[in-house]
C-alpha cells in the first residue's frame, strides 16, 4: 500500500489517504463517512449537499456545512419545501452558501417532492433510500483504485430518484451519498475505521 492510499494522523491513528493533514476532513472521515445515517431531514440534507457538491470538492462543501444549514433552516423539509421567490433570491445572495440557481432551485423542489413522499409515510425517503443498499459481504477495498464511481446499486436509486422528479441525484452523486450516509463502508483495508469492523 503506498502512502497516499493510508495516512498516520499525528494522533496516531491510520486513516485512507484522502483526510490527508485537514482537520474537519479527519473528524468527518472518523465520525461520520461510512457511518449508516437514518432519518427523512437527515438524508434530505444529504441529498441537498452531495447535490451542490456535484463539480466541487466535498470539503468545500464540508466547510460550508453550517453555512447551509443555517441558510436552508437546517434543512427542515417543510420549511424548506415552503420556500418561494424571495427565499431563492435571498440564498443567490447568501456567500455561506454555493450560489447556483439551479441546485438552489433542485434542492426546494427535492423537499416538496420529499413532502408529498412522506406525508402519509413518515421515514418513506429513508426507507427508499436504503432499499438500494447493497448486499453485505463485498470485500474491503484494498486501494482507491478499487472503489468504483457508480455501481448497479447507486445507478437504480438514482433512476428511482429521477423517476420521481429529484434534481441533482445521478449514479455518481449517488454513490457519493451512499459512502457519506453508510450505505457502503469504503474504509480502506489499514484504516482504523476499518479495523473497527
Amino acid at each position: 500500500m503506498t502512502r497516499s492510499e493510508i495516512l498516520l494522523g499525528d494522533d496516531g491513528r491510520s486513516r485512507c489517504g484522502w483526510v490527508d493533514s485537514d482537520l474537519e476532513y479527519a473528524r468527518y472521515h472518523d465520525e461520520e463517512w461510512g457511518t449508516a445515517l437514518h432519518g427523512d431531514r437527515p438524508l434530505f440534507e444529504k441529498i441537498s449537499l452531495e447535490g451542490f457538491q456535484a463539480g466541487l470538492s466535498w470539503i468545500t462543501i464540508l466547510r460550508r456545512r453550517p453555512g447551509f444549514r443555517a441558510a436552508f433552516d437546517g434543512f427542515e423539509i417543510d420549511a424548506v419545501a415552503a420556500y418561494d421567490e424571495a427565499h431563492v433570491e435571498r440564498l443567490m445572495l447568501d456567500d455561506r452558501i454555493i450560489r447556483n440557481r439551479a441546485k438552489v432551485l433542485a434542492t426546494i423542489g427535492n423537499a416538496r417532492l420529499t413532502v408529498d413522499l412522506v406525508r402519509e409515510s413518515p421515514g418513506a425517503l429513508d426507507a427508499l433510500i436504503w432499499s438500494f443498499a447493497p448486499a453485505a459481504g463485498r470485500a474491503r477495498p484494498q486501494t482507491w483504485a478499487e472503489i468504483p464511481a457508480v455501481t448497479k446499486e447507486s445507478e437504480a436509486l438514482s433512476t428511482e430518484l429521477r423517476r420521481l422528479g429529484y434534481r441533482f441525484v445521478g449514479p455518481t452523486t449517488m454513490y457519493a451519498l451512499m459512502q457519506s450516509a453508510g450505505l457502503v463502508d469504503d474504509h480502506l483495508s489499514g484504516c482504523w475505521r476499518a479495523l473497527e469492523h
